[in-house]
């Protein structure tokens, strides 16, 4: 009797959960007084092509199971990919004979019962059973590259296009009782091209999406189109005079920005102390009018989820209010460090114990046009590309290598390159403007968002 996907991945996941079940049994036997195990399972498969040509064909899967024991206030992380009888009595006494060795951690513990998610199962739809051939992955990425060239100059070519998708399973057992876990999809597309002048500059750009659901992405053709423009429109690019001036951080780019901010309020670094923001709790970060929002239950989102890696359950939280600071991101250690419960964002590898990350972070969409706003300003540049951010964490002075286009008279004058912008980022917080053309694309999203006097080192 055939079974479905479905009845194949319940029956994986009843396995796993066996598995972990036996685990925590042989890991209290053997002396931990507290245990938590987790087991991930992986399928992938991408093709990339560049010039009419397969380039790469990857395809993976893989099975990890990690260990976290606690032996009073210590505690270890080991992790194995075989799960052989032996291998497994291996990992327990390894796992317990590491954390009897490993220094007091006044803060490691399992999370606190009465955080922990017990449902309802609110349906997130993060699971898409969609099956790609490598042919038709082969045939998606060729599409994107033909799209792309489909502009017709002679000045472009093709850098590389790929699309694939990736399926994960993931569950956790603790011994205070938590059994959790998710089954999520990922499909993506991508295309990149290469551009250049009669002098033989050459600029690249390009577009890539990633989704839950097949269905969710975008056409091919269209993604090599805007890859291919881009491109071409970086052509002729020309350097620009240092000075202070007003900057637009397009919309691709302006999420930097954002997880400046969220690395700033983790709790792991307000509990060391090595924040710029570590004394703003309440404070009024940027303008009354943004608001920067943490959802882990959108539909579809590809940070949601029902509860984090320590099996928190997590809420909507907003993290800036009418440009308040309202609240650090916490996981069970780092709350306890500064006496606060967990905000429900710990985040964990397979041999890690857990840090801090968030789910998906949106700032809010202002009320003006990128036109509107480059109109009030006059002149200034607009960022579409950064590399080398530099920020020095106690201060938050940071500074980014940046092209882009020079604007002048509330329009686009000429492409710029090789310029650096540079700032103190409680100053730029608090001058941030958002613009209207915010788009869900990721974990964080952010409008274009417009900062007036920055520093723009050139020539």
């Amino acid at each position: 009797m055939l079974q479905t996907r479905n009845e194949t991945d319940t029956a994986q996941r009843d396995a796993q959960m066996q598995r972990l079940e036996d685990l925590l049994s042989a890991a209290r036997k053997a002396g931990a007084d507290a245990a938590e195990a987790v087991f991930a399972e992986s399928r992938s498969l991408s093709v990339g092509v560049r010039k009419g040509e397969v380039e790469t064909v990857e395809r993976d899967e893989t099975s990890d199971l990690g260990l976290r024991v606690f032996v009073g206030r210590k505690q270890a992380v080991v992790s194995v990919s075989e799960f052989s009888k032996p291998t497994l009595d291996r990992l327990v006494e390894r796992a317990v004979v590491m954390a009897g060795l490993a220094p007091d951690d006044p803060y490691a513990s399992l999370a606190d019962p009465t955080l922990l998610f017990k449902g309802p199962e609110t349906p997130l739809d993060l699971y898409d059973d969609t099956y790609l051939s490598a042919e038709s992955l082969q045939q998606r990425a060729l599409d994107i590259e033909a799209g792309g060239l489909a502009a017709g100059s002679e000045a472009l070519q093709s850098d590389a296009a790929s699309a694939g998708y990736v399926q994960n399973m993931w569950s956790m057992l603790t011994s205070d009782g938590f059994s959790g876990g998710h089954t999520t999809s990922l499909f993506f597309q991508s295309g990149r091209f290469i551009a250049t002048d009669p002098a033989g500059n050459m600029e690249r750009d390009g577009e890539g999406r990633s989704v839950r659901h097949a269905a969710d992405l975008p056409d091919v053709a269209e993604t090599g189109r805007i890859a291919a423009e881009r491109a071409l429109a970086a052509l002729g690019a020309r350097k620009l005079a240092s000075q202070k001036t007003t900057v637009i951080f397009d919309n691709r780019i302006s999420k930097s920005l954002i997880s400046q901010f969220l690395g700033a309020i983790s709790g792991s670094a307000i509990a060391r102390g090595s924040s710029f923001l570590k004394d703003k709790l309440g404070h009024q970060l940027f303008d009354s009018a943004v608001q920067i929002v943490d959802d882990p239950l959108r539909v579809r989102g590809l940070g949601s989820c029902l509860f984090d890696d320590e099996g928190v359950a997590v809420t909507r939280r907003a993290l800036i209010e009418n440009g308040v600071l309202t609240g650090w991101l916490l996981n069970t250690a780092a709350g306890k460090q500064l006496g606060m419960p967990s905000t429900g964002h710990a985040s964990r590898g397979l041999a890690s114990a857990p840090g801090v990350s968030t789910h998906n972070v949106t700032l809010g969409a202002g009320t003006q046009s990128i036109d509107s706003l480059m109109r009030d300003a006059g002149a200034g540049v607009i960022v579409t590309s950064m590399f080398g951010p530099s920020l020095n964490s106690d201060t938050g002075d940071w500074s980014a290598g940046a092209s882009g286009f020079w604007f002048e008279n509330g329009v686009i004058a000429y492409p710029v390159n090789e310029i650096t912008v540079a700032g103190n980022l409680i100053d730029m917080f608090r001058r941030l403007v958002p613009a209207n053309d915010l788009e869900i694309r990721g974990t964080v999203d952010a409008p274009s968002v417009l900062i007036e006097a920055l520093s723009v080192g050139g020539k």
